[in-house]
């Protein structure tokens, strides 16, 4: 099975095609932050969503059952609960019965995320629900020292292209998680993050089928249901792409045949005052995917951390591995950064969705660095993907690690937006 070693937490156009109801300012009133509701519709399928806050667990899931269940039983419902409410098995399985949900998916977060809004202020339940009848879902848990090869032999036999992935932060190495699973399934999307809390006191969960695990993942397997994946990791380039012609392990020792640290402070010189400024210390780098592509722009970096430098090798220490002949681009996060990239990366995903197409939903799974605490406002993700993509349902949560594909492969991020766009055809 996949390496399941415990781990530590991370530091922390044209018009949409949408037939979402409602107008996108309807999701962004102030007066209520933690209540919003979306729904769409495309042919026979159907999505609804709503966020509901309350003092009680039970609170918080009446008021989604009273809001989304009771019109028949729905084939996915994607749960986010703040993880204050605690109760975490019987949360789950209310939701699954009130809801007559087939199969459930989800976490627990230190904040949850509506259609239009993010509830950082106070406890609430974020709920997705669609009805499929010709979609197919495949659910697994991975505990570690309970899941054998076997029982993760339907992964390969589920014939799913995307899986939703949520992870518990303390039991279980979810950047192994993912890598495993990509050399497992080599075609697949893996979206989704890493469950977050208040404080480790607290504590995670995570939900599948009516059933709430503290350690290990958590998938679902997404066949007949077009997710759409977008990865907004929040960078800015600086400079020019480059290439490493010497690295050893983490090490990048040499750019353009001359010494990392030496490339790095060139690009800093030649930098304007505000933008230096703005780079501060905030500097990461980038590393290319796909060497095959003759240029390269935004999306095509994973981005990753500096974590040192060896000033008399003139080498720089990355959170990654490199290596020789990739090309390499020194990059920067700010919340101006981080707004543009994700606004373009919206943008991008609307300008390709086809015009016989309909979004039903998103699951939004942003860092728990993101937020007001980035932005100085409340609500920056989810309203921009209201602005772009017009009134979908969404639900989504602050994650402690985001998961999601750059260049055909899956990786563990940071500070980065994780989506999973829903779309099926209009009729």
């Amino acid at each position: 099975m996949p390496d399941a070693d415990p781990a530590p937490t991370r530091d922390a156009a044209p018009e949409p095609r949408t037939e979402a109801d409602g107008d996108p300012m309807d999701l962004m009133e102030d007066e209520a932050p933690l209540a919003a509701s979306a729904s769409a519709t495309a042919g026979a399928a159907r999505t609804r969503a709503a966020l509901r806050g309350g003092d009680t667990w039970e609170e918080a899931a009446e008021a989604i059952i009273d809001e989304l269940g009771g019109q028949g039983p729905v084939d996915l419902a994607i749960v986010f609960a703040d993880s204050l409410f605690g109760h975490h098995g019987p949360l789950s399985r209310r939701l699954q019965e009130g809801l007559q949900a087939r199969h459930i998916i989800g976490c627990t977060g230190q904040s949850v995320i509506g259609s239009g809004v993010e509830a950082e202020d106070g406890a609430a339940l974020s709920v997705l629900t669609l009805e499929m009848p010709e979609a197919e879902f495949t659910p697994i848990a991975v505990i570690p020292g309970v899941t054998t090869e076997d029982d993760l032999a339907g992964l390969q036999s589920a014939g799913a292209d995307t899986w939703l992935i949520f992870s518990d932060p303390f039991s279980i190495n979810t950047d192994n998680l993912v890598r495993g699973l990509q050399g497992r399934l080599s075609d697949i999307v893996l979206l989704g993050g890493m469950a977050s809390a208040h404080n480790r006191d607290v504590g995670t969960a995570l939900f599948l089928d009516g059933r709430a695990y503290e350690e290990g993942a958590v998938l679902l397997g997404v066949k007949g249901l077009r997710v759409r994946p977008i990865v907004a990791q929040g960078a800015e380039p600086l400079g020019r792409p480059l290439t490493i012609t010497a690295c050893d392990r983490n090490l990048v020792q040499a750019i353009g045949s001359r010494p990392a640290l030496e490339v790095l402070k060139e690009v800093l010189g030649e930098l304007d005052d505000a933008t230096r400024e703005r780079v501060g210390y905030n500097l990461l780098v980038g590393l290319a995917m796909d060497e095959y592509q003759e240029e390269h722009g935004r999306g095509d970096f994973l981005i990753r951390n500096i974590v040192g430098v060896d000033r008399e090798a003139g080498a720089i220490a990355i959170s990654a591995v490199p290596r020789v002949g990739q090309t390499f681009q020194f990059q920067f996060r700010d919340a101006d950064a981080a707004d543009d990239d994700l606004r373009a990366h919206l943008a991008d995903a609307r300008a390709a969705i086809d015009e016989g197409e309909v979004v039903l939903g998103s699951v939004l799974c942003a860092c728990n660095g993101r937020g007001q605490g980035l932005f100085g406002t409340p609500h920056h993700d989810a309203a921009a993907v209201a602005e772009a993509l017009g009134p979908i349902p969404t639900a989504g949560l602050f994650c402690n690690g985001e998961i999601g594909p750059v260049g055909g492969s899956n990786y563990l991020h940071g500070f980065t937006a994780s989506i999973a766009l829903l779309t099926a055809p209009k009729e």
